[in-house]
């Protein structure tokens, strides 16, 4: 489904070179969940911005369903994002004047998905606090919310980028559950530096330096 091809990520550094991902060669499967592993700095946030055309490939390409994401203009980027990505991020960015029904709704506000977006909620343990504000949810609830807002729309593919990094472990592995319980047909890829939070995956390859190493 998603398919890099030499993508290597470079930027300057104070006149430096450095690379953030080094010639990467990786398969996305239909369905499967992928897990990104690597220590504090080896490049798996560029990685995942890269293979969800957040970022563009200083050398190499990425192709999503055989379409190249380099040579889209950005705002064919962002639509293609918008209707088969969703994203799931670090730290829980919810709107904070909007409720969390809202919230989950706030990229696709058709309200013909409003049901499924109430649906989900209630899949997530939060169907009685649709209406609260995000300051009245703990930071488990709130980052429960995000996990509502990226299944919404059965999306091809959901990336998470340290989902469970602001959470302690309980409600953390709770997080990497719902996101593999609920994904349907859509697959999974996620980024840590915790390997207890990728024993649901079905592989995991290891980032080093910007290198990518398969088992």
């Amino acid at each position: 489904m998603i398919r890099s091809v030499g993508a290597s990520l470079e930027y300057s550094d104070h006149g430096r070179q450095v690379f953030a991902c080094r010639q990467v060669d990786l398969t996305i499967r239909t369905n499967e969940f992928l897990g990104i592993l690597g220590p504090s700095g080896s490049g798996k946030s560029s990685l995942l911005y890269l293979l969800s055309g957040l970022k563009i490939p200083t050398g190499g390409d990425v192709f999503f369903e055989d379409q190249s994401l380099k040579t889209l203009p950005e705002d064919q980027r962002s639509r293609l994002r918008l209707h088969n990505f969703g994203f799931v991020f670090q730290q829980p960015y919810l709107l904070g004047y909007l409720t969390a029904l809202e919230n989950v709704m706030v990229a696709l506000p058709d309200q013909s998905l409003r049901e499924e977006a109430r649906d989900l909620l209630e899949k997530l343990g939060l169907g009685t606090k649709t209406h609260r504000l995000p300051h009245e949810l703990s930071g488990g609830e709130r980052q429960r919310v995000c996990v509502a807002r990226a299944l919404l729309g059965r999306p091809k593919v959901i990336f998470a980028d340290e989902p469970t990094a602001a959470l302690d472990h309980t409600n953390g592995a709770q997080v990497v559950n719902l996101l593999n319980q609920n994904r349907g047909e859509g697959s999974l890829v996620m980024v840590t530096h915790d390997p207890t939070m990728l024993e649901q995956a079905d592989r995991i390859v290891h980032l080093n330096d910007g290198v990518l190493i398969e088992d």
